[in-house]
């Protein structure tokens, strides 16, 4: 299939119409029979290119299934699924020199040689000349803070590190798309944050690069993705910005602020935007509890704009607001677990 250089980003990096995945389990027992598992039922996504796209669900909810067939590594049972504009049917080699993959906890490479040999290695499988490879592994083990461990047995390594090792190896072929398959799965705050960074860095470098993200940590999906995606037994239920689809639940924004004690409240009613007030007294702690429900998060500079005309000073302010937790929790009915099809 022929692209014209300006038609390119105009291409989806995935497009998914009406795919279908079964699986046809064998029988327990010598009576016992068959029986047909759907794990991707009727699925339709279009994922642009330049997209950091979250692809979030629980356990079987399909999300590895669709992810290897979008690699090459399984086919559909029926339905349509394209990567940058190649049907995975039937291009497949058109497909695969043009993405790559990172799973976490995955193992990396062969414990036997260093973690540079591992990564020449694999950088051969995918025919990056000699040259260009060593450079681009030197400059990702020192943005990945792995240049004292180069020549270190990757069997030595923790699980950090190893980590690192395979996000090098998903990377260094410069690929169009990346599938990153709980990348900080496992990982220490520190490790997490770099390999966050790195992700958002690398999609903002060039036009046109795409990750498509799976992830059991909401607070990543809310702060990586441009769109998220929620699966659950093989469907998808909703798919939208994070911010948007937050919007999908009816729960309110509520501001706890604890003030000085004071008594007289009549500086906090009749605010405008405020659906609810209430209010305690920890006279111990010489601490007033104020409590309001909005209509509209505006509100919020005039009840602060209030504390001092009651003649009293803020001691803590507490904003709470739907998550991408809630929503996933309100369409799904259970929270995630770490395993999945």
């Amino acid at each position: 299939m022929k692209q014209s250089g300006g038609d390119i980003l105009a291409i989806p990096a995935i497009e998914v119409k009406n795919l279908n995945r079964t699986f046809k389990t064998k029988a327990v027992k010598r009576k016992s029979k068959a029986e047909i598992v759907k794990a991707l039922q009727d699925v339709n996504i279009t994922i642009h290119q330049g997209e950091l796209f979250g692809l979030l669900g629980p356990n079987g909810a399909g999300k590895t299934t669709l992810i290897k067939i979008l690699c090459t590594l399984l086919l559909p049972s029926s339905g349509q699924a394209k990567v940058l504009g190649y049907d995975v049917d039937k291009e497949a080699h058109e497909i695969r020199h043009k993405i790559n993959m990172v799973s976490g906890g995955e193992t990396s490479g062969y414990g036997l040689l260093t973690v540079r040999e591992n990564l020449w290695l694999f950088s051969q499988l995918y025919g990056m000349p000699t040259k260009i490879a060593k450079k681009r592994i030197d400059y990702l083990l020192k943005v990945m803070g792995l240049e004292h461990k180069k020549d270190s047995k990757v069997r030595t390594l923790s699980t950090g590190l190893r980590q690192k090792a395979n996000i090098i190896r998903g990377f260094m072929t410069n690929p169009s798309l990346i599938f990153l398959d709980e990348p900080t799965l496992g990982l220490d705050v520190n490790a997490s944050r770099l390999i966050r960074d790195f992700i958002k860095n690398w999609v903002k470098e060039k036009p046109g690069r795409t990750v498509l993200l799976t992830t059991h940590y909401m607070m990543e999906a809310d702060e990586l993705c441009d769109r998220v995606a929620i699966i659950n037994d093989g469907k998808v239920l909703a798919c939208d910005t994070p911010a948007n689809l937050k919007k999908l639940i009816n729960q309110d924004t509520t501001i706890k602020l604890e003030i000085r004690q004071v008594q007289d409240l009549s500086a906090f009613e009749g605010i405008t935007g405020v659906r609810s007030f209430t209010h305690s007294h920890n006279i111990t702690a010489g601490i007033t509890k104020l409590k309001f429900i909005l209509d509209d998060d505006a509100t919020i500079a005039d009840i602060v704009t209030a504390v001092p005309k009651s003649g009293s000073k803020i001691v803590s302010v507490e904003k709470t607001e739907p998550t991408l937790e809630d929503v996933f929790v309100t369409l799904v009915g259970r929270s995630l677990v770490n395993n999945d099809i």
